[in-house]
């Protein structure tokens, strides 16, 4: 991926090889971002041996494109979970997500992780052109769950002194590679062994354990944990509940104190999102974010970026250059919250998958779940999370989601997007038409042309082209793979077909 955020200057766990040869553990975690790492890290806690191993550099996945918020409430406000889930179940969601940004507040303190954690107060405003009646909507549903909120008027942006808001005292954020280069120190302490560029291409139960097999050798352990961004283990159940969504954030220069440090977030729709990262020099960055999408339903990042920096600029016009770009990927669930636990129809495979928004306490709260589950323990967020449920009262936003697969599919009937690779400039790619088949086809820096089945390996979905990250998105299922045909991101875990 081409976009560079904000945090990855930070290595982490630069000791990590590839895996040379078989391995046995107690336990086998298979991704690297903070659900991986955490559950490491729990689980290297209650003395049990643990493997990680991750197709790419550790940690070098989605976490690294994080905003990093660290807000317990339902990234789709608590009103619309209720809806779903009800006050107990929305309650007790408040609770596992408060109780994951306290385990990294009590972490970074025990490690000492210099991570720029901090806590401080989080701002719903209301949007531009938006009705105020959905901060009185949210005000009761946040107290139906127990959390600490104040009503006021008015948020410290320009022109937003007349903004219906909400306070959320006690939320927080911090650098997220920073810390998960202190939890994997922590882990490497604790004997955990780390295995980079090293994929999972099946993971299988048998004689009362698990196998993980990769190309460079197998791994044998009592349990799995699969914390991939997208679930590997599951080819359709856990997919038909959950949907990619692509989003942008900018990074800006800020002269220190000219913005009080907050999270912020409004009320359209998408949402814009705000926080400030402590800089160097006299300086901060201030991140801002939003301009979702269905992944792989655009590729237009650059006006996107373009109506992201106009919306910060009117709201904080005190912002200097810009200084990073980058876009990435959440997978929501139909019912907010992720799915985490024993994997359907499996006995010693447990997964973590379906972030919602919010990556970050999901993989620390899935994590906590996940070692207590392992461990014989039990839990009462286990029901919450189980990756087995059926909400029925998501059964609209199931039908919106999944009709994305078929209007997919259906581009296979259609022309293509140029009649010849000829076409394409060095670094371009796009969708060509052979016959009965698609190609996706690229051009690189040297002119060389790369084609490959426009068919996800996953389900068979239609790719669609990223031009800002130099990447094939699927829109269905959320797989992304490189431009020479390389699988970058789950759930796919072959590479594109190739054609001559």
């Amino acid at each position: 991926m081409t976009s560079k955020s904000l945090w990855m200057s930070i290595t982490v766990a630069p000791q990590a090889v590839p895996l040379a040869g078989n391995e046995r553990c107690d336990v086998v975690v298979v991704g690297s971002g903070i659900a991986g790492l955490s559950t490491a890290y729990e689980l290297s806690q209650r003395g049990r041996s643990v493997i990680v191993i991750d197709r790419g550099p550790i940690a070098g996945g989605m976490t690294a494109r994080t905003s990093a918020h660290l807000a317990p409430l339902c990234d789709d406000l608590m009103s619309e979970m209720q809806k779903i889930k009800g006050e107990d179940q929305s309650r007790l969601y408040y609770e596992s997500q408060a109780a994951a940004v306290d385990r990294i507040e009590e972490i970074q303190k025990s490690e000492g992780i210099d991570c720029d954690f901090r806590r401080l107060d989080g701002y719903l405003f209301q949007g531009d052109d938006m009705p105020a009646d959905v901060i009185d909507e949210e005000l009761d549903a946040v107290r139906a769950a127990g959390a600490s909120v104040e009503r006021l008027v008015g948020v410290p942006l320009s022109r937003c002194d007349s903004r219906h808001a909400l306070r959320y005292p006690r939320q927080a954020t911090f650098h997220p590679l920073k810390y998960l280069a202190g939890v994997a120190d922590a882990c490497v302490k604790r004997g955990v062994r780390f295995f980079a560029d090293t994929a999972a291409d099946e993971i299988v139960e048998e004689n009362g354990a698990v196998t993980v097999k990769t190309a460079r050798g197998l791994i044998r352990a009592g349990h799995a944990v699969v914390a991939t961004n997208s679930s590997i283990v599951d080819r359709v159940a856990l997919h038909s509940k959950t949907a990619p969504y692509r989003t942008y954030v900018i990074a800006f220069a800020i002269d220190r104190g000219a913005l009080p440090d907050a999270l912020y977030w409004d009320t359209e729709e998408p949402y814009h999102y705000v926080r400030l990262q402590p800089g160097d020099k006299g300086m901060d960055f201030v991140l801002v974010g939003g301009e979702d999408h269905k992944s792989g339903e655009a590729d237009d990042a650059d006006e996107r970026f373009k109506r992201l920096e106009q919306w910060a600029r009117g709201k904080m016009p005190m912002l200097k250059d810009v200084t990073h770009r980058w876009s990435g990927q959440v997978l929501d669930t139909i019912d907010y919250a992720g799915f985490i636990g024993k994997n359907p129809g499996s006995e010693y495979i447990y997964v973590a998958t379906g972030d919602s928004g919010q990556g970050l306490t999901h993989g620390v709260m899935g994590a906590m779940l996940n070692a207590t589950l392992v461990t014989g323990g039990e839990s009462n967020w286990a029901e919450l999370y189980t990756p087995d449920r059926k909400p029925l009262k998501a059964a609209k936003n199931w039908v919106m989601e999944n009709s994305t697969a078929l209007k997919n599919l259906a581009e296979y009937v259609t022309p293509g997007e140029i009649s010849s690779a000829n076409e394409l400039e060095p670094g371009q790619g796009a969708i060509i038409r052979e016959g009965l088949r698609k190609v996706a086809a690229y051009r690189d820096a040297n002119g060389i042309i790369h084609q490959h089945s426009a068919a996800c390996t996953h389900l068979g979905c239609h790719l669609h082209w990223n031009s800002f990250e130099s990447c094939w998105d699927c829109p269905c299922h959320g797989s992304i793979f490189g431009p020479e045909g390389q699988v970058l991101s789950a759930p796919a875990i072959s590479g594109l077909t190739p054609i001559s």
